[in-house]
């Protein structure tokens, strides 16, 4: 029954029906319960339940962790986390130069592990570009795969302004270069019984984004995407988790500024690696193999799931979209203007 119409019941139902009444209070009682179930889990899960140590991949065993868009941001910080647990470490962008450099900061800091790169530009990676990487993958025993090279849009825009180069390169990176070498990895974790995917998210893929919607797009099918594979490899002990993020400091989301609800790449990195296998604020939004672990983003991710009303989140993200624009429109305006 619909709690919401529950005051619609005339009120000499329940006076002068014992039943109805105890039937209601029952009803009332249990959904409270429910949801102080569900935010206690949550809470626990954040704050004080550990996840699976990452070691178990193969850490210190010769085990590999693979990390695309490595370069830069989050997916540097995995890097470096990652070899600090004990991984050697392969890195996956398109600019060698940032890549040798990332590479040589972690060989010195953590001089007991392998540090390699490979450059590919997932914009415009062909078939014989994806072989190539899959040459250098294939030899290799794969404990860890972070799938974290992603692109957004320049600036919020209506899909009949977007630049067609734009949209095809959001879908080749974000869509395509996920699968590819997510197919190239996944067989030689099943033959070893052992592996670790984290795909790294948006929570433009869980609330629909208007002005970016070829990205919140994209950042849909990877939910999806990783909510299917994860139910078939879960009986290899692989596992694959879409890690929902909000705002991180990074080149991506163009935020510079640290704050409560936009962490630095290091300690949203920590809460990752450290909450692997815990759904976290994502635990009762519906969506199987999703994590949202950083305790202000799961806070907000919970808080949305239990609030409901996404056409306001929605209406709300267009304004603020539309705002965004603006001010990055005047920008452009001004530095045109100096040239």
């Amino acid at each position: 029954m619909d709690l919401e119409r529950l005051k619609d019941i005339p009120l000499f139902l329940v006076r002068d029906q014992p039943f109805m009444s105890t039937f209601l209070l029952v009803l009332g009682a249990l959904s409270v319960a429910r949801i102080v179930y569900q935010t206690l889990s949550v809470l626990l899960q954040i704050f004080v339940l550990p996840g699976k140590n990452v070691k178990q991949f193969g850490a210190n065993r010769g085990a590999w962790a693979v990390v695309t868009g490595a370069s830069d941001g989050i997916g540097k910080e995995f890097a470096f986390q990652l070899a600090k647990a004990g991984f050697n470490v392969l890195l996956v962008a398109r600019n060698k130069v940032l890549l040798q450099a990332t590479a040589s900061d972690i060989a010195k800091k953590y001089p007991g592990v392998s540090t390699e790169t490979h450059s590919i530009d997932f914009a415009k990676g062909d078939e014989a570009a994806y072989q190539g990487l899959a040459m250098v993958l294939n030899d290799r025993d794969i404990g860890v795969l972070v799938n974290n090279v992603g692109k957004s849009h320049a600036m919020p825009a209506y899909l009949v302004d977007t630049p067609k180069e734009e949209m095809i390169d959001i879908v080749a990176i974000n869509v395509n270069a996920t699968l590819r070498v997510t197919y190239a990895v996944l067989p030689g974790m099943v033959e070893r019984k052992r592996g670790l995917i984290l795909n790294i998210g948006s929570f433009a893929g869980g609330l629909p984004s208007p002005m970016l919607a070829t990205y919140s797009g994209t950042k849909a099918f990877l939910a999806t995407f990783t909510s299917a594979l994860a139910e078939e490899v879960k009986s290899h002990n692989i596992i694959v988790e879409h890690v929902n993020t909000y705002f991180v400091v990074s080149k991506l989301s163009k935020i510079r500024k640290s704050s409560a609800l936009i962490p630095q790449p290091g300690p949203y990195v920590r809460s990752v690696l450290s909450k692997i296998g815990l759904a976290c604020g994502a635990g009762y939004s519906g969506r199987p193999g999703t994590s949202t672990p950083y305790w202000s983003h799961a806070l907000l991710d919970y808080a949305m799931t239990l609030i409901g009303l996404p056409s306001v989140f929605i209406s709300y993200t267009h304004g603020l979209h539309k705002s965004i624009r603006k001010r990055a429109l005047k920008k452009q305006e001004r530095e045109a203007k100096r040239q």
